[in-house]
């Protein structure tokens, strides 16, 4: 997986860019990753529906990265 500039920043950084942004900066994340279509869905769906935003949330804090469909 490659490292994006999102990967780079400090974890709670990207924990509160997380829990705010989650539907626009992780699609990005996931766009930059070289997941195109799933990365326009979390965008597109706002986070699949808040499901996604809550699982990337509780993946940060047991993790410190993101794993679900990233």
């Amino acid at each position: 997986m490659a490292k994006t500039e999102i990967d780079k920043l400090d974890w709670v950084v990207k924990l509160i860019l997380t829990f705010f942004f989650d539907p626009i900066v992780q699609g990005i994340n996931r766009i930059l990753r070289g997941n195109v279509i799933i990365g326009l869905l979390w965008i597109i769906t706002f986070g699949i529906f808040g499901i996604g935003w809550l699982i990337d949330i509780i993946t940060m804090i047991l993790n410190k990265d993101i794993t679900f469909l990233a």
